[in-house]
């Protein structure tokens, strides 16, 4: 409600006058009790206009960030804050809703009953309550798994472009996290789509995941303030599950740049001189307070597969430096692949763990991944001469390589629950054993006998051996039939 100068403040300390509005910044004066950093103040003849304090400027004046819409605000209007930060609800009824920032439900069901909210700032926890273990993440994805193996409350960047089969990658990860771990899920969108937010829910909600997973969003039509708390208000609500319901997360963010981004147009709006290419000189800060949040307690993990966008490919760009010091495994998804059908379409070489070390994946899993990369590498050498000269010049060394190289990339294809509807196949989930047992096979040439082709969209290698047989035996009905036609 507007006051007028003489009676704006009547000795209530809560209530302060907006003295500047600028786009997304603005300032407030109090007379009395100058609010803390993060204190929430809101304005309006509803109290629709939310803003966040940033930083105090005097004694009497706070900047904030606004963390909806400006329109309506002008100087002399009021501003009234409880004291309180931004807080989002938390507990079992959020599972299975669609949030935004401030908490709100936006999937168009009936209002979430009143409970227990939190304030999405704070602390990570302290290393005393850390677990030292370095645990594998079983995906029950055969690539990943072997290649690629994610930590448990460890945090791992998904690399792709649109169409290369991210999302479906994701869904996939949210259903056998529900299915084998009893967990969590928790996607995050921040910057994204809203076409992209809508076409997700439907998704999980077609797969049969909803009941057990969140989906809070920033999209991109929201002010920076807004797409800049989205991921500690998404977090806030994992740690929820880790620290009292005491069960594994994983937290899903996409995408991980519109925080850097959210954050450099927040620091430009505060008139903080920018540091190197524009980004803000607090980034390395900003980021860190949202990823040490996501960490292995001795209660539970949160466990984060977060999407990473870098500019213009380019791997030197500081956002993309400050974001893979957090990541413990880069998944590079190829649109080469994807156009090869090879899906999930990630590129095996290019992508790359920290948790592949003898020390904690064991020796034979290690030895097995490094003689993976190695016939992978050498195939991909030798492709330019097969282009140029067929495969028949090759040594029968090198043709013994490609054929190996050629099974283990199609071995590592899957079909997934998440897609069962779009391609008529089953889905998969194997099991890291069976899928160390299958790429041990395959490098041994105990399948050298058996079509490439079959090994394409399986889950355990034996399905290899079935599917040849299921062939030779309709192949031989159809024989049997014509020669019967023909007596």
């Amino acid at each position: 409600m507007t006051r007028n100068s003489n009676d704006s403040f009547q000795n209530i300390s809560t209530v302060g006058k907006i003295i500047s509005v600028r786009s997304s910044v603005v300032d407030v004066r109090f007379q009395t009790d100058l609010p803390a950093i993060h204190t929430l103040l809101r304005a309006g003849d509803m109290d629709e206009i939310a803003f966040e304090v940033m930083t105090q400027l005097d004694s009497k004046t706070v900047r904030c960030i606004a963390l909806t819409p400006t329109q309506g605000l002008a100087r002399g209007m009021s501003a009234k804050t409880e004291g309180q930060q931004l807080t989002v609800p938390v507990g079992k009824k959020i599972l299975g809703r669609m949030f935004d920032i401030f908490g709100n439900t936006i999937d168009t069901l009936d209002p979430l009953p009143e409970g227990e909210r939190r304030n999405i700032h704070q602390a990570p926890p302290p290393l005393s309550v850390r677990s030292t273990k370095s645990e594998i993440f079983v995906t029950g994805i055969k690539a990943i798994d072997v290649l690629l193996p994610l930590e448990r409350g460890g945090k791992s960047g998904l690399l792709g472009g649109a169409g290369v089969g991210k999302t479906v990658l994701l869904t996939e990860l949210i259903h056998n996290m529900v299915g084998q771990n009893q967990g969590v899920s928790i996607f995050c969108g921040i910057g994204e789509r809203s076409r992209e937010g809508q076409e997700l829910y439907y998704e999980m909600k077609d797969a049969g995941v909803l009941d057990n997973m969140v989906l809070m969003f920033g999209q991109m039509n929201e002010p920076p303030g807004a797409r800049f708390r989205v991921g500690h208000a998404a977090l806030t609500m994992a740690e929820y599950f880790r620290d009292d319901e005491q069960r594994d997360v994983l937290l899903l963010v996409d995408n991980i740049f519109r925080f850097i981004q959210a954050g450099m147009e927040v620091s430009g709006l505060m008139g903080q001189m920018p540091s190197r290419l524009g980004y803000q000189p607090t980034m390395g800060t900003d980021l860190s307070k949202l990823e040490e949040r996501i960490a292995h307690t001795n209660t539970g993990a949160i466990t984060s597969i977060q999407a990473v966008y870098v500019p213009a490919d380019d791997l030197t760009d500081p956002a993309a430096v400050h974001t893979f010091s957090h990541l413990s495994a880069s998944i590079v998804l190829s649109r080469k692949k994807a156009g090869e059908g090879l899906y999930p379409a990630i590129d095996l070489l290019q992508s790359d763990s920290k948790m592949a070390t003898p020390a904690i994946i064991g020796e034979r899993h290690y030895r097995l991944a490094q003689q993976i990369r190695q016939t992978l590498a050498q195939y991909e050498e030798l492709k330019d001469i097969i282009a140029m000269l067929g495969l028949e010049q090759l040594s029968l060394a090198d043709r013994r390589l490609v054929n190996r190289a050629r099974k283990l990339e199609r071995f590592f294809t899957q079909p997934f629950f998440s897609t069962e509807q779009f391609s008529d196949l089953e889905g998969k989930e194997v099991s890291l054993e069976d899928a160390l047992d299958g790429c041990e096979r395959i490098l041994a040439d105990e399948f050298a006998d058996v079509p490439e082709r079959n090994f394409y969209m399986i889950g355990k290698v034996e399905e290899a051996l079935t599917k040849n047989k299921g062939k030779q035996t309709a192949a031989v009905a159809k024989n049997d039939a014509i020669n019967v036609d023909e007596k």
